[in-house]
């Protein structure tokens, strides 16, 4: 129920979005989120910095996931080499990203959303059917060990917390302090800076609409513990020995990688409990799912490139020009996820999970920081958002080489990683990286003068204009301004109900 916390967290992270960042990106008349940094600390640095690592960000922990995840689903159902599918994946993807831009992306997002929904609630609803119910699926699960283990070792065996969300701070997989603040730390980055969200929400007709799209999402982040999370741990129980498998050899056999086979749970479930028609709405489903996340992130990293990178090169660049080489560079980044995606299958004991969250807490923290300051303190200057930056990078870097450089080891292996890896958790890594960066970004500023006024007025929390005087696009209809408020204040209610329940 790991993966559940996270999706929980983006409620209040995602009404933060639409309440607070949203009528700031909007005041600030920007296309792409580096371009925001630009106009609220002056400078082309920090602008291009923040592009080159959201490109970064989006080849290590977006495209090359989100490809291998998909060959993998298409592998366990249809039998195909993994990177045959994935090479099926990117050429379907391609077609309709490439030819119809933006537009085609959202109306394609919308669609597959409601197809999902319907074949996830009938995927569940089957398991749930299998097992005799949510009853018996804890106890059920606490007893699914595969037949095969490695003698003298407890590996094999499910956490005794696994029904529970808030665990131990020390020995807990997803610490209750990890989880509360680290994952807070990265949420706000996902949700609140990163282009993939963002250009959506920008895209909006009025704030209205982007405070409603961001509503939308909340309540269908709170359906996964139902319909994901919890048939992808019938799963283990029903295909204990393919799905916890922990021999070296029998996971190799089962899906390919030797380090664990716990990311074809889902799959499974699907080839081995749907009936033929239904396991064709569920393979459309999962890769309609897949490909929305890949259009999203093709596009958003050819805006990225063009606006705030290639027109710094050639600065007049035609729009047939800037459309080209935002082509060349989404092949150019699928290219690199493809040979990563070796890499990717041995990192993190296997888990797509802990993969991405472990990269993304030490790259994505001093953003945070750094944006956070920038919308909420007025004094943050150029040179302090810039340090504070270098900095994180440096420290993130370190760790992140360390965990390359020292991977979990298998079932069996002593455990011999460095202390920084090894005792300290990935999330509480990340509040301290954010907490270092946001440091180091208030010292330097306090050093070094104020931000002129131009770098301050319509671009911090503070100083956006407000009421009926306000940008024609930050107005609301007070109608629909007090139903989204309204189904704010519902959504923040039942997410502290489901916290409470499942701690």
């Amino acid at each position: 129920m790991k993966l559940e916390t996270l999706l929980w967290q983006a409620t209040y992270v995602l009404l933060a979005l639409a309440w607070v960042f949203v009528p700031i990106y909007i005041s600030a008349g920007i296309v792409t989120v580096p371009e925001y940094l630009q106009r609220r600390f002056g400078g082309e640095r920090i602008r291009m910095y923040l592009s080159v690592l959201s490109l970064l960000l989006s080849v290590f922990t977006k495209i090359s996931t989100d490809l291998y995840s998909g060959a993998l689903f298409v592998q366990v159902c249809l039998g195909w080499n993994l990177y045959l599918s994935t090479v099926l994946m990117l050429v379907v993807t391609a077609l309709y990203t490439v030819a119809g831009g933006l537009a085609a992306v959202i109306y394609t997002d919308t669609l597959q959303t409601f197809i999902m929904v319907i074949g996830a609630v009938i995927l569940a609803v089957k398991a749930f059917s299998e097992i005799g119910g949510y009853q018996n699926l804890a106890d059920a699960y606490l007893k699914a060990v595969p037949a095969k283990i490695i003698p003298n070792t407890t590996c094999h065996l499910p956490r005794a917390d696994a029904m529970h969300i808030f665990r131990d701070p020390v020995s807990g997989d997803l610490p209750w302090t990890g989880m509360t603040f680290g994952l807070s730390v990265l949420a706000a980055w996902y949700w609140c800076t990163d282009q993939v969200i963002v250009q959506r929400s920008l895209s909006a007709k009025n704030l209205s609409h982007a405070k409603a799209g961001s509503i939308l999402a909340s309540y269908l982040k709170m359906l996964p513990l139902g319909v994901i999370i919890m048939p992808g741990m019938i799963s283990r129980v029903l295909y204990a020995d393919a799905v916890s498998c922990v021999d070296p050899d029998e996971c190799l056999r089962v899906c390919g990688s030797e380090v664990g086979c716990s990311n074809i749970a889902y799959p499974k479930l699907v080839v081995e409990l749907m009936p033929s028609g239904l396991r064709g709405l569920m393979i459309a489903v999962m890769m309609a799912a897949l490909m929305s996340s890949l259009t999203s992130v093709f596009n958003s990293s050819s805006t990225l490139f063009t606006m705030d990178i290639w027109r710094k090169i050639r600065r007049d660049a035609t729009e047939r020009e800037l459309l080209l080489v935002g082509r060349i560079v989404t092949v150019v980044l699928v290219v690199i996820s493809v040979l990563w995606i070796p890499i990717l299958q041995s990192s993190s004991s296997g888990q797509l999970y802990i993969y991405i969250q472990s990269v993304t807490s030490c790259l994505a923290p001093p953003i945070t920081a750094v944006f956070a300051l920038a919308v909420f303190w007025r004094r943050t200057n150029e040179q302090g958002a810039f340090c504070g930056l270098m900095l994180g990078l440096a420290i993130g870097l370190a760790r992140l080489g360390l965990e390359f450089a020292y991977p979990s080891p298998r079932c069996g292996v002593p455990d011999e990683r460095p202390f920084l890896v090894r005792n300290v958790h990935y999330l509480h890594f990340a509040i301290v990286l954010c907490a270092l960066t946001a440091v180091a970004v208030v010292g330097i500023s306090l050093l070094g003068s104020p931000p002129a006024e131009s770098q301050i007025k319509n671009l911090t929390w503070w100083t956006i204009p407000r009421g009926r005087k306000a940008l024609l696009d930050t107005t609301e209809a007070p109608f629909w301004a007090r139903v989204c408020c309204l189904n704010a204040v519902i959504l923040m209610c039942v997410n502290i109900f489901c916290y409470g329940y499942f701690a």
